[in-house]
């Protein structure tokens, strides 16, 4: 068995064997500099960048730009003033802005010093297990104080909710990775926090819950009886394992209701994906520093916001034509949202109280298999990335959470980090990408997101470890069912 150390950091591993990947013959790519702060990183990983001063938004570059939502009762393109009821006013301008860089307050920049810029690392040890020619890097975003790359927006969106005289906000969670890193970001700008977190979730992984609560969270298991939405589908299930679909309905319920209140959310919307591109940009300054450029940038895929926020940057610079990297994202195959899902307006919650949204959805009465990649259970995707993808910019491929488990402990006995469950799914997506280079001999760069770290799923790992772990799938009736009551826009 291979041993279990911590790889090499990226300054550590940029001397001889430094290459550039070309987009024509003899010609080394040109990455377009970006405005970055003057301080370095105190994180030996980020070594030679500094953290960026701009959000970035892919709309502004898109040649077709994205179907408008739509106001769930008229079906006519909503209005940003719609929005107010759940949003302080800087978030919605994000929301449909297309403005290329959006400045990150000094506020925001103080706090992502906290962890920011998180390593990008090579997986040498990785590469040596499956014999292949290809580089391996991970961006690895499980260095800040949550353990995942969800902070990157908690923390600029409950900085904008506190200027604004916002007193409390609420929000779903799936895994937990999001409700931890908005429970922290509100302790730092003195919000009160309150999450629902889908009950599959809050049953597998109780030290997700305790980090809430140890940051001043209250924490409701949902379907919950806080909320009418709640009630409801307890009513028509009582044993309900939950969705972020329910979660999101109960918040949203909440927040729509309460006059002091605003919703947060940890995925999907635009505002969102842009707040990610601190991933991204900062990745795109490290392999330029060391004159490499990825073929191929991999991310799993619940509601969007991990993936995205590495890849925009990157599908900046190919649509200026600096580089030319595919883009692949995956997905569960219990919840395959892009390669199962229909393209059409639909809500973003189950009790349709949401707006409209175009994305790739399994219909938003559906509820997944408790996978043990409680952030990948959304019946949708962002409405950006699924933009993307039907404008063919991107790939999507699912696979099974035991070929996912299996490349977490490659991954964890060379690399030494355990992956969150979330993640396994890029990694077993870069580990047969690296098996397919080493059949034909090609000398591939894969870049992939490592969006956090396993250290409270651990159960899951028990799990896989004891033999007990089932893949599990989606029923074709359920999902008809499903995919019946999109509404017909």
């Amino acid at each position: 068995m291979a041993t279990a150390v911590r790889p090499p950091l990226l300054h550590q591993v940029a001397g001889s064997d430094k290459a550039s990947l070309l987009c024509k013959p003899n010609q080394r790519v040109s990455v377009r500099r970006r405005s970055f702060t003057t301080r370095a990183s105190s994180n030996p990983g980020g070594a030679n960048v500094s953290i960026p001063k701009q959000w970035y938004n892919l709309v502004a570059d898109l040649p077709v730009k994205p179907p408008p939502p739509l106001h769930p009762q008229t079906h006519q393109p909503l209005n940003p003033s719609d929005l107010a009821p759940l949003f302080p006013d800087e978030l919605i301008r994000q929301e449909v802005t297309e403005e290329r860089f959006i400045d990150i307050p000094e506020e925001v920049a103080e706090v992502y010093k906290l962890w920011r810029p998180t390593p990008l690392i090579r997986a040498r040890r990785l590469e040596k297990l499956l014999g292949t020619p290809a580089k391996i890097y991970y961006k690895y975003e499980g260095t800040s104080p949550a353990g995942s790359h969800k902070p990157n927006t908690a923390v600029p969106q409950a900085w904008y909710n506190a200027v604004a005289g916002v007193k409390n906000v609420v929000t779903e969670t799936g895994a937990g990775q999001w409700g931890s890193a908005l429970s922290f970001a509100s302790s730092l700008f003195g919000l009160n926090c309150e999450v629902w977190q889908v009950r599959a979730s809050y049953d597998q992984k109780p030290y997700r819950r305790l980090m809430m609560e140890t940051w001043g969270a209250r924490v409701h298991p949902s379907p919950s009886s806080v909320t009418e939405s709640g009630r409801k589908i307890l009513e028509g299930d009582p044993a309900s394992p939950g969705s972020l679909g329910i979660a999101i309905s109960e918040a949203v319920e909440v927040a729509a209701t309460s006059a002091d209140t605003k919703y947060c959310l940890g995925s999907v919307l635009n505002h969102v994906l842009l707040h990610q591109t601190v991933i991204g940009e900062e990745c795109l300054e490290q392999l330029a520093a060391i004159g490499d450029a990825p073929d191929v940038v991999i991310g799993c895929t619940g509601g969007g916001s991990n993936f995205g926020g590495l890849v925009f940057p990157f599908m900046r610079e190919k649509l200026a034509g600096r580089m030319s990297p595919a883009f692949k994202a995956v997905e569960p195959a219990a919840c395959p949202t892009l390669t199962k899902g229909v393209y059409a307006y639909d809500f973003g919650d189950t009790a349709g109280l949401t707006p409209l949204m175009k994305m790739h959805t399994l219909g938003h009465g559906f509820v997944p298999d408790p996978i043990h990649a409680g952030g990948l259970r959304y019946h949708g995707m962002a409405p950006l990335i699924s933009h993307v993808y039907e404008l063919g910019f991107m790939e999507a491929i699912a696979i099974q959470q035991t070929e996912c488990f299996d490349a977490a402990l490659k991954f964890a006995r060379t690399e030494g980090i355990i992956p969150a469950p979330e993640p396994t799914h890029a990694i077993a997506a870069a580990i047969r990408e690296a098996l397919e280079c080493k059949r034909t001999g090609e000398k591939k760069v894969i870049l992939m997101a490592m969006c956090g770290h396993g250290h409270f799923d651990l159960a899951s790992y028990e799990k896989y470890l004891r033999g007990d772990m089932v893949d599990l799938s989606h029923s074709d009736e359920k999902l008809r069912e499903a995919l019946a009551a999109v509404p017909k826009v």
